[in-house]
């Protein structure tokens, strides 16, 4: 599996709505759809967030059941890897937080090992406490954690949650890449969290995104240091400079297009299972 590159197609988030670019998936009927469409042109993994009423990020329950169900029962030939947020909007608490995941039981879901700033006006609360009961709940249900790391201190964070076993090795991180608050996106930046990685939590995998300008760099960066990519308009909005995107599978087709260029091939979803240890 050497040359094969997981596609995780990020295709809301919490924070981009129409206004920012219409083709945005909100509803999960939108949502379901797009994730079709990324699963088509080559992604593995789908990271999802969902939106309430208003366009803005929710929790809710309902919205990840109602999305899921959609998926299954729209497209049933879509074996793509469900992987479901829980931080998809800062003032929910802890139960609220897992309440999906506990009725679900998706595939994969993300574990973000440790607190910070959020895009200099909030505060992104991961408690210990929340940290342990979430790992715990993960190895309960068989959830794969995507241990989600904004600077090299989340891996640190990581491995003392291994060593205490409320993590389960092999790992599998996903470097956050130039966002407001966390480390800054470049290739210098991504070997040092890689290094990070392998020094604490060897045997991990790893994939990672770049934020905005970075996202490109980012992107080649991963690819030769033999990592998994993460696209999609949770991340950037715009496909190139002054150009709005036209669809999150516009993202998935351009990372097909590099990562059989540089010489890989594109990891399928059964795959992706066997990569991250979910088969």
């Amino acid at each position: 599996m050497a040359k094969k590159t997981i596609i995780t197609a990020a295709v809301t988030g919490a924070w981009p709505k129409k206004e920012n670019n219409p083709n945005v998936p909100i509803t999960p009927s939108e949502i379901a759809d797009d994730v079709y469409a990324c699963w088509k042109a080559g992604a593995a993994i789908a990271h999802l967030h969902m939106r309430d009423s208003d366009g803005n990020g929710t929790m809710s329950t309902e919205k990840f059941q109602e999305t899921t169900a959609l998926i299954k029962d729209r497209y049933p030939d879509c074996d793509i890897i469900i992987n479901l947020t829980t931080s998809g909007d800062i003032h929910a608490d802890d139960d609220l937080r897992l309440a999906h995941i506990e009725k679900l039981k998706p595939e994969m879901a993300s574990y973000d090992c440790g607190s910070m700033n959020w895009l200099h006006s909030g505060l992104f609360i991961n408690s210990p406490a929340f940290l342990e009961r979430c790992g715990n709940l993960f190895q309960k249900l068989h959830v794969k954690p995507e241990i989600e790391a904004f600077d090299p201190g989340m891996i640190a964070n990581a491995a003392y949650y291994l060593k205490k076993g409320v993590l389960k090795a092999p790992l599998h991180f996903q470097f956050c890449m130039g966002c407001a608050n966390g480390i800054t996106g470049s290739v210098k930046t991504l070997l040092f969290m890689k290094e990070t990685m392998e020094q604490l939590c060897p045997g991990s995998t790893w994939s990672c995104f770049g934020v905005g300008h970075s996202s490109m760099e980012i992107l080649y960066a991963a690819l030769a240091l033999g990592g998994h990519i993460r696209v999609g308009m949770e991340d950037n909005v715009m496909y190139a400079k002054g150009t709005l995107a036209d669809s999150n599978a516009q993202f998935v087709k351009r990372a097909v297009r590099v990562i059989e260029e540089y010489g890989n091939e594109t990891a399928t979803p059964d795959e992706a299972r066997q990569i991250l240890s979910l088969a």
